[in-house]
């Protein structure tokens, strides 16, 4: 009884000033003192905004940045302005964008640090330690890692591995308030950058390999108040739930770890949800909705519109939680209103946004589990490709996917997407597993493998958006798990497990500039922002994530990567 009184303690919302677990460094924000308001008319309009607003850039989800002022003309010129290094201690994955509103840049870091900079100086103005206890990383699957912060009002928002979600005054980064979702610990975490909207924080947990029930919630920005909670595995009575052995739902996984998207002239937000648990089909016989699945929500309640989903029954970890994009697309003659997406299982959808129906899939990497869609956009997928406890199967893409979270790009004047793809196979060898609180929710064993004919595990490729054609491609190596940034100029942004930074011709796939040797391998998405007319570029440098903990053969082809993170920032050189 003491435990679940503490827990009841711990869930309870509750707001603060100061913290005594946490360590606040602030400094003079002297040259930044005129901090200007995130409002919800800027984020929707913020592709013309200079900055980096939110994750993605825009509510798109295309990570495309207006400015041309950096171009092929003129992107070898192309210098160091600043860098910050992050404290040693720092050794796992740097995953955050950096986010820019006016002259504050913003990046996290793992373990959920929060740093503020002047973006053009590099000057550190204030830094937030949560200082999160062993709990909150005991079941953190793929690394300690934070993807990133929004900004809403004169807040920035933050979501923890503890299950907290926390806003941070812009200007000092003193806790405004702090809202406990969950008990650390026990399979959920927080790892994305929160999404905010008109009136609401958006959130969504980790956790899927532990047997947790994912849900997307809303949270009030003034005092972090739950405004709605969704689960994506439907309960008991509720709609879907026939698609699911009776009793599974309450642990069947479905995280929505990832940021999602939103069209602000249909209100709709967009979010894809995770695997289902336990990895070993076998027990739970059925589609399993809504794993793997992209939902169309009422940004105002949670509830679902529609649902599309890209792997059904899944066995092999083929997450959906991949970035739903808008864009606009021509596809045989007849234009849609699109959702655009690079699917863990190896497929390049394009989806239409106003009905959830398929428009087309097309194969960016070797598949061999799920090998099509039918005409009513079901998946088709090998029967033979299942294992069963005591069995072992071979296929195609691994579990770490044809694309995992990195973000994709998407030009809407070239109607080109610029995809980090991944080749590698794995063999899944099937095991019995009982569900147990905290513990991992397989079932399955894993070893992964190169690709049979693939010049190498990394490729970044870009695809026609109106066909799903590839037009070109950039091979290597080792992974390509880092992030893409285009612009209007023409050029691609995204670096490399080699540390450095490219700069590439998004319609050719030509090298145009790399960066000097950086400090670590790069697995984050680059932004691009405009401060007092000139152009810059910032990008994180730190190797760790789902690689080097599970990549096998790629995690061996990387392992002289240094790691530790730090901060770089570029602009053209005009001595």
């Amino acid at each position: 009884m003491k435990r679940r009184s503490t827990t009841a303690r711990r869930l309870a919302a509750y707001s603060i000033g100061m913290a005594a677990v946490l360590t606040l460094t602030a400094v003079s924000v002297n040259a930044a003192a005129d901090y200007p308001p995130v409002t919800y008319d800027r984020l929707a309009n913020a592709q013309s905004d200079p900055g980096w607003l939110t994750y993605y850039r825009t509510y798109s989800g295309q990570s495309h940045s207006p400015l041309k002022q950096i171009d092929a003309s003129n992107v070898a010129q192309l210098k160091q302005t600043w860098s910050y290094q992050f404290p040693a201690e720092l050794k796992q994955g740097f995953e955050a964008t950096p986010i820019v509103n006016g002259n504050y840049l913003f990046v996290s870091t793992p373990k959920d640090n929060v740093y503020a900079f002047d973006a053009k100086t590099g000057t550190q103005l204030w830094k937030y330690e949560p200082k999160l206890g062993a709990e909150s990383f005991k079941t953190a699957c793929c690394d300690v890692v934070n993807r990133g912060v929004a900004l809403y009002g004169k807040n920035v928002y933050v979501a923890m591995l503890s299950g907290e979600v926390a806003a941070l005054d812009a200007q000092s980064g003193n806790v405004i308030w702090k809202k406990q979702m969950f008990e650390p610990g026990l399979g959920y975490a927080f790892s994305l950058a929160p999404l905010a909207l008109d009136g609401a924080i958006i959130v969504g947990t980790s956790g899927g390999e532990y047997g947790i029930r994912g849900y997307i919630a809303a949270l009030d920005p003034r005092n972090g108040s739950i405004l709605w909670k969704r689960y994506t595995i439907p309960g008991s009575g509720e709609k879907g739930a026939e698609t699911w052995p009776d009793g599974m739902q309450g642990h069947g996984g479905g995280a929505a770890w990832l940021t999602g998207t939103y069209d602000a002239a249909t209100q709709t937000l967009y979010w894809g949800v995770g695997n289902p648990g336990p990895w070993l089909a076998a027990l739970r016989p059925g589609d399993n909705l809504y794993s793997d699945s992209l939902l169309a929500l009422d940004p105002k309640t949670g509830n679902l519109k529609w649902h599309y989903q890209y792997t059904r029954n899944d066995t092999w970890d083929y997450d959906g939680v991949n970035t739903p994009i808008l864009a606009k697309i021509r596809y045989k003659n007849k234009d849609y209103e699109a959702i655009i997406h690079a699917d863990r299982n190896g497929f390049f959808h394009a989806i239409d946004r106003e009905t959830g129906k398929l428009i087309y899939a097309e194969p960016f990497v070797t598949a061999t589990s799920v090998t099509g869609y039918a005409a009513d956009g079901t998946p088709v997928q090998d029967e033979s490709k299942y294992p069963k406890a005591g069995t072992t199967i071979d296929t195609c893409p691994s579990f770490l996917g044809g694309k995992n979270w990195w973000s994709v790009s998407y030009d809407p004047e070239r109607h080109i997407a610029v995809v980090p793809a991944l080749h590698a196979c794995m063999s899944l060898s099937g095991k019995s597993v009982s569900y147990m609180e905290g513990l991992p929710y397989l079932g399955e064993g894993f070893e992964i493998k190169p690709e049979p004919g693939s010049q190498g595990y990394g490729e970044l490729q870009a695809i026609d958006v109106d066909t799903g054609k590839k037009l070109w491609g950039h091979w290597t190596k080792m992974p390509w798990n880092g992030g893409v940034a285009t612009t209007a100029s023409g050029l691609a942004f995204s670096g490399s497990l080699d540390g450095h930074l490219y700069a590439f011709d998004v319609a050719t796939g030509k090298v145009l500039w790399e960066s000097p040797q950086l400090a670590s391998g790069i697995i984050a998405q680059p932004s691009v922002f405009e401060v007092d007319g000139k152009e810059y570029v910032a990008v994180l440098a730190g190797y760790g994530g789902a690689n080097p903990i599970w990549g096998g053969p790629m995690a061996e082809v990387a392992k002289d990567v240094p790691r530790g993170g730090t901060l770089y920032v570029f602009a053209l050189d005009h001595s």
